[in-house]
């Protein structure tokens, strides 16, 4: 990334403590699976609950493959005509041809709403205000959902220490909802808002990344989406096995390096060990600092050492905490 988009970010991230920011969300799609059985249907799938998702509920869920490694991530919410599911847009035709193939006599239909919708996040001490301004909810409580007039608005958890709240609101309106919220917020772009969900870690399955992780590799039971009372989906057996054997050995951090930001799946190496990865970009953004800030899955051996972008002899990559705890196998 150019010294000018760091300088940029930083510059946004300064709008986002002051006051606040309202940035377009980019890269994502929309599947709305409605229907009689919709929500039986994904519970079926999913690693996490659908049939007691409420309209006042918004919900992480995975979608694993049979040997447990993620295909997909969403973030789930119920509207009055079904259950969305937003998820890399990358992957989503692939993926909404994938869970069509099971819906077998289930009484469910997958449709491709991300048209129909445009994705704005607001974040910043005075984003609440904005929103009633607007004429939008807030709600207070993180992955809780409001709806009014055809929008959803979803308490995302706080990035950069700041609230968050994502709007999905009808294409039709965006434009007149975008301006109203100006009118208190500072404008972002949508490098902004990635930079935020990295600062959450909150991770992204693109295509690069697909079959790559067991959810707890990418800290997926510690931001809530996995649910491991509910009944089977693709992969249960792997994904129950990895949290109560004690033999995860990878965990997600946030990390920092120089330069343009990496793309996913790019890997980190150990200055001493050249022909064996210690680790993986899940996902990278240009850096308000400069550089680039990111996720990473990594060995919890390595996590604490020194490592390489993408070869030994590559780029220093270094850790940052977290905004949750990660409990490590000496932790148990």
């Amino acid at each position: 990334m150019t010294a000018h988009t760091s300088s940029s970010l930083s510059s946004s991230v300064d709008a986002l403590r002051a006051t606040g920011i309202v940035a377009p969300i980019a890269g994502l799609g929309l599947i709305r699976v409605s229907g009689d059985d919709a929500a039986t249907f994904l519970h079926a799938q999913l690693t996490n609950a659908t049939e007691d998702l409420s309209p006042a509920d918004a919900r992480l869920a995975g979608y694993c493959s049979p040997k447990g490694r993620l295909q997909a991530s969403f973030l789930t919410w119920r509207d009055a005509e079904g259950i969305v599911l937003q998820l890399s847009a990358d992957i989503q035709p692939a993926i909404q041809k994938r869970l069509t193939m099971f819906v077998l006599r289930a009484k469910a239909k997958l449709a491709d709403v991300s048209a129909a919708y445009r994705l704005l996040g607001v974040a910043g001490p005075k984003a609440a205000e904005a929103l009633a301004a607007a004429g939008l909810p807030a709600p207070q409580a993180p992955l809780t959902a409001a709806a009014a007039d055809g929008a959803t608005v979803i308490r995302l958890p706080d990035g950069d220490a700041q609230p968050r709240w994502q709007v999905a609101v009808p294409a039709s309106r965006a434009d007149a909802v975008e301006a109203a919220l100006a009118a208190t917020l500072a404008t972002a772009d949508a490098e902004t808002w990635d930079w935020l969900d990295i600062a959450a870690g909150l991770p992204r399955i693109v295509t690069a990344t697909q079959e790559q992780f067991v959810p707890q590799m990418i800290n997926f039971e510690l931001i809530g989406g996995v649910n491991f009372r509910k009944g089977c989906y693709p992969g249960q057996e792997v994904v129950a096995r990895s949290q109560y054997r004690g033999t995860l050995k990878r965990r997600m951090w946030r990390v920092h390096g120089e330069g343009a930001a990496p793309a996913p799946a790019t890997e980190i190496y150990r200055p001493d060990e050249a022909e064996q990865p210690c680790g993986m970009i899940v996902n990278a953004t240009v850096s308000p600092e400069g550089g680039w800030d990111g996720l990473a899955e990594l060995k919890i051996d390595a996590a604490s050492g020194e490592m390489r972008l993408g070869a030994a002899g590559g780029t220093p990559v270094v850790t940052r905490a977290l905004p949750y705890e990660v409990p490590l196998p000496n932790e148990a």
